[in-house]
């Protein structure tokens, strides 16, 4: 893969100001070298789960995998199995082994350890760059950009400011009634609340969302007007980028910073032709493989286009492709997880 810098212009520019460094580089994937092919990474944000969040130990998993391989050859894919619940009260210890160093492709296996047992094991292959004339990829959907569409944050917001009215447009300037439905993202299902009780302690979840420092920019797409909640397809999109500037350094930390990204919101999109007759009662990720097509940016904005082929037997399936904003596909990404429901109550107040 080529520099970062060559993609400034065809990317798209918007830059955070440079001297607030995404504390996805600072902190989250900035691992402690314990020992040849040992490290330690500690956590920045913890779900509401408080389980690990999938895409931390992917992105540390990776940047442990990186610093075994030489300069010139970069991540093409991995593939990746969570085996155990992570505990958010104690780091995590990553061993590389270095599986294969050939001419072209290396391969390292890295094990993710947690009070002496694998919470998560991991494939990684490294490829040196070979040019090629087989070259092709799929159009990019035709989206309005992110600086015509509200942020998560200003979603939140809004709907705390008039809960009862529901959301007016995810553009900015809209004028259909809209409502921030979790969309896979953690936001609960709203509706307008008669209950003033109920009205309350929505308004207490949302004020807690929004508290939460995740450090990536969501901006939704395409947000479903309140009447076709009950018919929605398993596909969303949305804009995402790291917060914060990470700069046009070693592509192997973007590729980083993408894997951690990659997994939020992902597997929910499973849920959404069912979340109006069902809640989340438990959902977790199983497994995630990543394949890496083209340089990118991981603090500038990507389009995220995310779709579930197939859902049962309390497991989901959900595919998902980050397209850069000049069309060009950056990566594709799978998963699948555990997502057992309780049904609504019928008896609903709102």
């Amino acid at each position: 893969m080529s520099s970062p810098q060559a993609l400034e212009d065809e990317q798209g520019g918007g830059d955070p100001p440079r001297d607030l460094r995404s504390v996805l580089v600072t902190s989250v994937l900035n691992l402690e070298l314990l020992d040849e092919d040992l490290f330690r990474g500690r956590h920045y944000w913890v779900p509401s789960t408080q389980r690990l969040f999938g895409g931390q130990i992917v992105g540390q998993a990776l940047v442990a995998a990186a610093k075994s391989v030489s300069e010139d050859v970069h991540v093409h894919s991995l593939h990746c199995y969570f085996v155990r619940k992570g505990d958010p009260k104690v780091p995590v210890l990553y061993q590389v082994e270095r599986t294969r160093t050939g001419v072209s492709f290396s391969v390292r296996s890295v094990k993710a350890v947690q009070h002496g047992r694998p919470i998560f094991i991991c494939q990684v292959s490294f490829q040196k760059a070979q040019p090629s004339p087989v070259q092709h990829q799929f159009s990019m959907p035709t989206v309005p950009p992110p600086e015509e569409l509200l942020g998560h944050e200003a979603l939140i917001n809004q709907y705390l400011r008039s809960p009862c009215d529901g959301m007016r447009g995810v553009r900015r300037g809209g004028s259909e009634d809209r409502l921030p439905i979790s969309l896979g993202l953690p936001i609960p299902l709203p509706f307008t609340f008669r209950d003033p009780n109920l009205q309350e302690k929505y308004r207490v979840g949302l004020n807690r969302i929004a508290a939460q420092e995740v450090p990536i920019e969501i901006k939704l797409v395409n947000l479903p007007t309140l009447s076709q909640l009950q018919s929605m397809e398993p596909k969303q999109m949305f804009w995402v980028r790291a917060r914060g500037y990470i700069g046009e350094g070693d592509m192997k930390m973007h590729c980083c910073v993408a894997a951690y990204i990659s997994d939020y919101a992902f597997l929910g999109t499973a849920l959404l032709p069912h979340q109006w007759q069902h809640k989340v009662h438990f959902m977790v990720s199983l497994d995630h493989s990543m394949w890496f097509h083209a340089p990118f940016r991981a603090d500038h904005w990507m389009l995220y286009e995310c779709e579930s082929p197939w859902a049962g037997g309390s497991r989901g399936l959900v595919h998902g492709r980050l397209w850069r904003r000049d069309g060009v596909l950056a990566m594709s990404c799978a998963q699948e997880g555990v997502i057992r429901v309780k049904p609504r109550d019928s008896k609903s107040k709102l």
